[in-house]
């Protein structure tokens, strides 16, 4: 399909970007790579009478180490530039090892991280990598600039706390406890690659094998990214094994909602959503030395 029709907007700073937000306020939306926005405006899912493109933004385009061991990543670095990372190999490989299963190399070569947060697509990948990671999302635009716990960003179906004027410009994620072990495991789609349900895992053990740190994310299963606060809360002071795997998975459904579509139904996305959850953790764990 065409999409509706829009005035195109090439902003040289941030600043004009906001600028350009706040004079047409409602009626504007931020593009980077537009790997998911513009399939979208091609399905007149979204209208916007004007777009804002950030793509060519030079001072958005970076991966770097934050002054306390961890990573910063701009607006503009796309997935390939992530993957590329040595940088986020060090400090968090499941994310290189989710972006690396987003979409295809066209996809990566274009796509963005802030992009696809800020988007919050209910089926992408990167919402549950950053929930498990303890990301935080930092913004311009709005009234003040403002830092976001992930747990705190992503508020449903396409819908996140970014204002009408606001630009997720940097997301941030920690460095990682010692002996932390990480993974991202979804069942996909097999045409689009988006995850039908998708599990990001990180499990901290000390060195009895017991775990002290646990972050479970779920994505595709319901309307956004959500934290298994029931599985985490299990695990937490138990040593990890096959059996507290088990019934820690088990738990990752409870108070979650979840969807029905042409690809699985609620029951089938919970049950999913246990059996990856296992899975996701028994490797993580692993990982971790347990």
């Amino acid at each position: 399909m065409i999409p509706a029709a829009f005035t195109y907007h090439a902003p040289r700073s941030l600043r004009d970007a906001v600028r350009l937000l706040r004079a047409y306020e409602g009626d504007a939306r931020v593009v980077s790579g537009g790997m998911s926005l513009i399939p979208a405006m091609k399905l007149r899912l979204v209208q916007p009478e004007h777009l804002i493109d950030i793509g060519r933004l030079g001072e958005l385009d970076y991966v770097r180490r934050t002054e306390d061991g961890g990573i910063a990543i701009g607006a503009g670095a796309t997935y390939r530039s992530i993957e590329k990372s040595r940088a986020v190999a060090a400090v968090a490989p499941m994310l290189v090892e989710t972006v690396r299963q987003v979409g295809d190399i066209q996809v990566r070569n274009r796509g963005t991280l802030c992009g696809s947060a800020a988007h919050a697509d209910p089926a992408a990948d990167a919402p549950a990598t950053l929930l498990a990671l303890d990301a935080t999302f930092h913004t311009t635009g709005g009234a003040s600039r403002r830092t976001i716990q992930a747990r705190r960003f992503f508020v449903d179906a396409y819908e996140t706390t970014l204002g009408p004027t606001e630009v997720l410009t940097e997301i941030r994620i920690p460095k990682q406890p010692a002996r932390t072990g990480s993974t991202y495991l979804k069942f996909a789609n097999k045409a689009s690659r988006f995850a039908i349900v998708g599990v990001a895992a990180a499990v901290t053990v000390d060195r009895r094998g017991v775990c002290t740190r646990a972050r479970i994310a779920v994505t595709g299963a319901g309307p956004c990214a959500v934290r298994a606060t029931a599985s985490e809360r299990y695990l937490t002071g138990r040593e990890v094994s096959a059996e507290a795997i088990a019934a820690a998975a088990a738990r990752a459904s409870r108070g979650m909602e979840f969807i029905e579509d042409v690809h699985g139904s609620e029951e089938y996305r919970e049950h999913l959503t246990r059996v990856i959850t296992q899975r996701a953790l028994t490797e993580a764990a692993r990982r971790a030395g347990a």
